[in-house]
């Protein structure tokens, strides 16, 4: 029997809303730098260009980063075992698996729809969870492939990705091209100053939708595997044997895994980094005292 989590309209109306407040805040940013005499026309080209690749390679690039390898069923049959039944129970086309070969345990899913999606995992939280607790946060990767909610991050992130294009290319052509004494020159020299105080506050609105949007993503998802697999203990119980585990990684090991944060399970940050004080996820805490409500709620 096919398991339906639902629709989770708190997560369809948040993805809508950041999308709409991003694009809104982009395209006011655009028109500004075409107000300040930016060529329009090359921030439209390049604009396009880094959509399409955002949308087809996003995916790859952050695999990459992270050195994952697709495993076949020979190299991991209880991986690929756990994560058919799981796509099956749900009715998605099975993912391709992938392992990345690192202590940090954590694992991830990516891809711009459920028929390109890839479930990504550590070595390290292979040897580390059991069988239930490890379908557990499958099936929580899983529900984000169902709620497609990795493309809007990707789409989120790629508005970030071109505004922080412009800026650095003006910020050269700044150092490079000079600002004079003359009046033209001064008056280059001001519209930078303001495209750039501009750019602030668009990093710092799309930093605080991305990251809102980002936590209450996880939460959808730790609700869709307590839908999946009927026991929200099991995630729980992962979550805090990752989190004790996190604490004990040495920093650079950490630090080779931060990249993929914002779709890991469990964000994975290295002592004093500045990610500590602006986290993609909810508290432990948090999670724990939801899950703790679902398995109260399915006792009943």
């Amino acid at each position: 029997m096919v398991k339906r989590i639902g629709t989770d309209w708190g997560l369809n109306v948040r993805m809508v809303l950041t999308m709409f407040l991003l694009a809104c805040v982009y395209l006011a940013f655009m028109g500004a730098l075409w107000y300040f005499g930016i060529n329009f026309g090359l921030i439209v080209v390049v604009a396009a260009i880094m959509l399409i690749a955002q949308y087809y390679f996003s995916d790859k690039l952050i695999l990459l980063s992270l050195g994952a390898q697709e495993v076949t069923e020979q190299q991991a049959p209880q991986l690929h075992d756990m994560v058919g039944r799981l796509a099956a129970m749900t009715g998605l086309p099975k993912p391709k698996v992938a392992i990345i070969d690192s202590p940090v345990p954590n694992a991830m899913a990516t891809g711009r729809n459920p028929s390109h999606s890839v479930v990504a995992v550590t070595s390290g939280i292979l040897q580390m969870l059991d069988p239930e607790e490890m379908e557990a946060v499958l099936a929580h990767e899983l529900s984000h492939v169902i709620h497609r909610d990795m493309r809007v991050m990707a789409m989120a992130s790629f508005f970030a990705t071109v505004a922080s294009f412009i800026v650095q290319s003006g910020l050269w052509g700044g150092m490079y091209g000079g600002y004079g004494n003359s009046r033209d020159d001064r008056d280059r020299g001001g519209s930078f100053v303001v495209i750039f105080l501009i750019s602030i506050v668009v990093w710092a609105i799309s930093f605080v939708l991305i990251r809102t949007l980002s936590r209450y993503r996880e939460y959808s998802a730790d609700r869709g595997s307590a839908v999946i697999t009927g026991q929200p203990s099991k995630l729980a119980s992962a979550l805090v044997k990752i989190s004790g585990r996190m604490q004990r990684i040495p920093d650079q090991d950490l630090r080779q895994v931060e990249a993929g944060n914002t779709l890991m399970i469990f964000p994975a940050v290295s002592r004093g980094s500045i990610s500590e004080l602006f986290s993609t996820h909810p508290s432990l805490e948090h999670r724990i005292a939801k899950l703790q409500e679902m398995e109260a709620a399915l006792a009943r």
